[in-house]
């Protein structure tokens, strides 16, 4: 190329660098500032990719514009530059900028390329450079090693050795009105709501929910009783609730999966002046992403709908509680006594006086153990009622 008369402008490659080199009016050989070999840099991080481009692009002293490139198909600008360092950097996600992804047997490769697309001078019947697109691509291995610490051989295959049982602690907790706390004061009236709080810790395993399986009320600590009052029965259901004297009901929604909360309203037993009441309930347990069926279900009966409903799942889980059989028998630890029962309706066995004094009180012990395979975990929470009731309608909840 030629550019005037007599001079001559050439490049040559040297080690490391381009060398720029002309000669001047009086032939001499005269240097200029040496551009690097590699003008564009990349590096491939985890989740972004960093271009970094020196403006002097193709090393010949002239300074490309940052306005003048883009990344990708997308045309996305650079974030910074530097007049001092005379770079242009740019930084992008490796799904942005309209880069592509390609698998190989052995990398993930995702593409993309630098544009540089010159803007006319002040005149714009002449170009002085042409566009380029530099071809840009971070490979990312597929196939790596990693441990799982040593592995001891059984006799069986490593998956189907069994898991040992453990115990999960279970809780059950008389709560104040609102939830926010348990309850401080241990005197209820006849005609007030007991709120109850049953609840799992999961602590390491996987996520679960509980459910609470029976409630079974008598006069005495001998579960075996012959007066006795399931006010939660059939695998769940709330039965008291279909009284035309209560409002007991599960509290929909649940606080978390591994929390259920239920009222019910106080009651004592006919014709009994022991002035005590013993509860006992057992609880269980599904994996979380288990949906609810006849044998796990919390369900209330709603009497404006005159329709059982559960606290999850949906509505025919809980058809079985209107006919009084949901799949399997109660479990074995609990006294296997009918409720009372008149025409197909429950029945609660209360004072025609709701004027007698009744007091209870309330301690948890809770023993409830977990199976090695997946199934519901059954538990067993006791609560006993007791205490003088001098003209005084109420229920005494204390610490065994």
């Amino acid at each position: 190329m030629q550019s005037g008369s007599g001079s001559h402008l050439c490049g040559s490659y040297r080690a490391g660098c381009y060398q720029r080199t002309s000669r001047n009016s009086a032939g001499c050989t005269v240097n200029s500032a040496a551009a690097p070999l590699h003008p564009v840099s990349v590096q491939c991080q985890e989740a972004q990719v960093m271009v970094t481009v020196h403006r002097d692009l193709f090393g010949t002293g002239r300074l490309v514009r940052a306005a003048e490139l883009s990344l990708g198909s997308a045309g996305c600008r650079p974030g910074t530059w530097s007049n001092a360092e005379s770079t242009v950097t740019f930084v992008a996600a490796l799904h942005e900028c309209g880069s592509t992804l390609r698998v190989t047997p052995d990398a993930l490769v995702y593409s993309t390329s630098l544009n540089y697309n010159p803007v006319p001078p002040g005149n714009p019947i002449i170009i002085r450079t042409s566009p380029a697109v530099v071809p840009i691509e971070c490979h990312y291995p597929r196939r790596d090693n990693v441990s799982s610490n040593g592995v001891k051989p059984t006799w069986v295959p490593f998956l189907s050795t069994l898991s040992s049982e453990e115990k999960l602690p279970f809780s059950l907790h008389l709560m104040n009105d609102d939830w926010s706390a348990e309850r401080a004061s241990t005197i209820f009236q006849l005609g007030e709501v007991l709120h109850f709080q049953a609840g799992v810790s999961m602590e390491n395993h996987a996520p679960m929910r509980l459910f609470v399986d029976t409630c079974v009320a008598t006069p005495t600590p001998d579960r075996s009783s012959s007066s006795q009052y399931a006010f939660i029965d059939f695998s769940g259901c709330l039965v008291d609730g279909q009284l035309d004297d209560a409002t007991s009901t599960f509290i929909s929604p649940r606080p978390r999966q591994d929390v259920l909360q239920f009222t019910v309203d106080t009651f004592k037993f006919a014709g009994d002046s022991s002035n005590l009441v013993y509860i006992t309930c057992h609880l269980k347990v599904s994996l979380a992403d288990q949906a609810p069926d006849p044998l796990n279900k919390a369900c209330s009966f709603n009497k404006a709908s005159n329709l059982w409903a559960p606290v999850e799942g949906t509505w025919d889980v809980c058809s079985c509680c209107e006919m009084r059989s949901c799949g399997l028998a109660r479990d074995s630890r609990r006294p296997h006594t009918p409720s009372r029962w008149q025409g197909g309706r429950a029945r609660r066995a209360l004072p025609s006086q709701l004027g007698m004094s009744q007091c209870a009180s309330w301690p948890l012990s809770p023993s409830w153990r977990m199976p090695s395979q997946g199934r519901a975990n059954p538990g067993e929470g006791r609560a006993c009622v007791a205490g003088p009731g001098f003209g005084h309608n109420h229920f005494l909840a204390s610490p065994s």
